[in-house]
């Protein structure tokens, strides 16, 4: 059946079909003009694990979204569809992150892991791990692009979009990053290790195609990162606290979104920590903070950049956990979080 004849038969207001594929939608990726690829890795995490889970739980709750979009009229026609979820990534990560816990317990209690027989080598395995599937995301999400795809990157922890920047930035052009995120993201190599999800943006800073790194919502962050703030002219932060104060003062969220979209250049990559979010509508992920943003907040701020004139050349969602047996609320969070930004990124590019 052809993709035209596919939209014909199907029924946007029908209930979701769980035995169909992501959203309930209809299309397969050869066939969409979103591809998400999933990344089931949570390596590095250093508070709680569960988001190498995120993909699977999203995929499941994907099918309750209903698929009306205010924003983006007949957006379920623009046509998205997930990758598989890659049983090599997820065994790889499985194995690395015991390894990883043992690792990061012995330094949270104080031991010397290098000195210890239990955790030699564990720091080289996970750091060759690390590049191992920063190499995978690469050559994936790169053979999407090589389609014409527009590509949404779907962790796993935060560390998981190093490898979807490295396939941007190869085709040569230079582009910013908006950084949605309760944590800078900015430590050198944490607790050891190069690829940490709390080292992604550090290590986003050297590719030289990355021009600009424009943070929301940080409010959690050490003195090591306040210096890369205050030292590296292509960081513009705006932190919770300055946030909230200027609305308490009588400051509107529309004027801040264009204040932070006036520091974006034209191409823009969204990077979104599901914890970027208040906590109630993300308690179970790796490192939950007080405060952040509400849901259309987000939205809004997303939404005025892809209709700012600049284009989306790519976007990611990480840290989605999912809860304790039976609670969805947090999938059904994330996968409604992920439709919103698939359609706004297809209309920043004209495809809707």
């Amino acid at each position: 059946m052809s993709r035209s004849e596919k939209i014909t038969r199907f029924d946007p207001n029908s209930p979701g079909d769980p035995s169909s594929s992501l959203f309930g939608l209809p299309f397969d990726t050869a066939e969409a003009e979103v591809v998400v690829v999933p990344v089931p890795w949570d390596v590095t995490v250093s508070y709680k694990d569960g988001a190498a889970r995120g993909p699977e739980a999203i995929l499941a709750a994907s099918v309750q979204v209903d698929l009306y979009d205010p924003s983006v009229p007949d957006a379920w026609k623009i046509g998205l569809a997930m990758d598989e979820i890659s049983d090599e990534v997820r065994q790889a990560a499985s194995r690395l992150r015991e390894d990883a816990k043992r690792y990061i317990s012995a330094i949270t209690t104080g031991i010397d892991p290098l000195s210890m027989a239990a955790t030699d080598g564990i720091r080289d395995a996970v750091n060759e791990g690390s590049a191992w599937l920063n190499a995978w995301v690469e050559a994936r999400c790169g053979q999407w692009l090589e389609q014409g795809k527009l590509v949404a990157l779907l962790g796993g922890d935060h560390s998981t979009p190093y490898g979807m920047l490295q396939a941007l930035a190869s085709r040569g052009e230079p582009f910013g990053i908006l950084q949605i995120d309760a944590h800078a993201d900015l430590r050198e190599a944490y607790e050891g290790f190069t690829f940490s999800h709390a080292s992604i943006m550090r290590n986003a800073l050297r590719i030289p195609q990355i021009s600009h790194l424009v943070q929301v919502g940080i409010r959690d962050y050490c003195q090591e990162e306040a210096d890369v703030i205050a030292s590296d002219a292509r960081v513009v932060t705006f932190f919770d606290r300055d946030l909230k104060h200027a609305q308490y003062l009588g400051g509107t969220w529309a004027q801040q979104v264009h204040n932070i979209i006036e520091r974006l250049p034209h191409r823009v990559y969204v990077s979104f920590d599901i914890d970027g979010l208040d906590p109630k509508l993300c308690p179970h992920t790796g490192t939950p903070v007080a405060g952040g943003l509400e849901f259309e907040q987000a939205i809004y701020l997303i939404e005025r950049v892809a209709r700012s004139g600049r284009t989306i050349i790519g976007c990611d969602l990480n840290e989605v956990a999912p809860g304790p047996e039976g609670n969805e609320w947090y999938a059904n969070v994330g996968a409604r979080m992920l439709y919103r930004m698939c359609n706004l990124m297809a209309v920043s590019n004209g495809r809707a």
